[in-house]
């Protein structure tokens, strides 16, 4: 049983509102005094020896020194953040990969042992991911998704994905694990890339976004070498969350000085299915962005996606990042990427024009400022 022996901001009067009570909480002695005349009952101290003890303590306050112990760290939960401290946004890092390199690991996460029976429209995703590899189809989001881990977990670096269906994809598009159809086992391709290799961890979780958001982003304060991903059933499921976003996500470093390149994968897009599930209010987004506090995207190709995560985990600087993912794009057939794209590309903060046009035929330029 706990209480408050002052108010709210130990400056209020409390008992205006609660009298009685209050009457009580003055009457009852301090926890300090209670565990003093425990301590002389058992003639470990005398009641002067603990306020002698008290009045030294305020004295070293009142005098500058410092009052604690030496403090170590158990070792199996700390970490030097020292190779993540005093980045700046557009700092180079490396972000190629041998085009043999990312065909061997395409290869390697679209082959399925035997004894697996993949659910048929499972089995067609991996067939088509199998020629991506063989460099007979374009990438698409899914398979450059999945590249992307399989690129990090391949040069050490722990990947952990969580959020309601995680493993599948909300839109069924990801299929990191696959779901034996015979006796009920799982898979996981990202998970065997090669001896060792970095963890690669998906957690289909409950849907408690305020609950499962907060652990995930104390996760990625506590573990920066680590990918750590949320991602939202749907962008709008993000709102149970709201108060880990403002009061921690958007703000932690400033307030607290506690780093955190958490990513949040919020699916959006208007397509037809109504009110609900649609939005993932990106302006809520770009409201709490100010001082450099956190990264907003929203990625339009294969590409882009196999970029921004890499950029996420190989770069020095943690800061959150907002992702606003799509849904027809996962599988439109204009929204894919070459394997020259994903092996010497970059992320672009902004795709320019590709195409060749006769300046001449140009009528008419727009600029969207958000």
């Amino acid at each position: 049983m706990c209480y408050r022996r002052h108010g709210h901001n130990e400056a209020d009067e409390p008992s205006a509102t609660q009298p009685l009570m209050y009457q009580k909480i003055k009457k009852h002695p301090t926890p300090r005094k209670i565990y003093a005349d425990k301590l002389e009952q058992e003639k470990v101290a005398t009641l002067e020896d603990a306020t002698e003890q008290v009045n030294l303590y305020r004295d070293a306050l009142d005098a500058g020194e410092c009052v604690v112990q030496e403090w170590r760290p158990m070792n199996m939960h700390s970490f030097t953040w020292s190779p993540y401290l005093n980045h700046e946004w557009d700092e180079s890092y490396p972000d190629k990969v041998e085009p043999k390199r990312l065909q061997e690991l395409a290869k390697r996460i679209s082959t399925v042992p035997e004894g697996i029976e993949m659910q048929s429209r499972v089995a067609k995703i991996y067939a088509d991911r199998q020629a991506m590899a063989a460099g007979e189809k374009l990438f698409d989001w899914g398979g450059a998704e999945n590249l992307a881990y399989a690129t990090l977990v391949d040069e050490g670096i722990p990947v952990r994905l969580s959020g309601e269906d995680s493993g599948r994809g909300t839109f069924f598009h990801r299929h990191a694990v696959i779901h034996n159809q015979t006796n009920g086992s799982t898979y996981t391709p990202l998970q065997h890339v090669h001896n060792g290799q970095g963890q690669f961890r998906v957690w289909d979780s409950v849907l408690s976004e305020e609950a499962v958001l907060a652990f995930e982003y104390g996760y990625a304060t506590a573990e920066p070498r680590t990918l750590t991903i949320w991602e939202a059933q749907f962008g709008d499921f993000a709102n149970g969350a709201q108060v880990v976003i403002d009061q921690f996500i958007s703000s932690g470093e400033q307030k607290w000085g506690r780093m955190c390149g958490l990513v949040m994968l919020l699916p959006h897009g208007y397509e037809g299915q109504g009110p609900e599930h649609s939005s993932a209010r990106l302006e809520r987004y770009l409201q709490l962005c100010a001082e450099q506090n956190m990264q907003v995207c929203v990625p339009s190709t294969p590409a882009q996606v196999y970029h921004m995560l890499r950029r996420q985990a190989l770069r020095g600087m943690r800061r959150p990042l907002v992702v606003m993912s799509p849904k027809s794009l996962l599988r439109h057939p204009l929204a894919v990427s070459s394997m020259d794209e994903l092996a010497n590309g970059t992320f672009l903060p902004a795709i320019g024009e590709i195409d060749q046009l006769d300046p001449q035929a140009v009528k008419r330029g727009c600029a969207v400022l958000w």
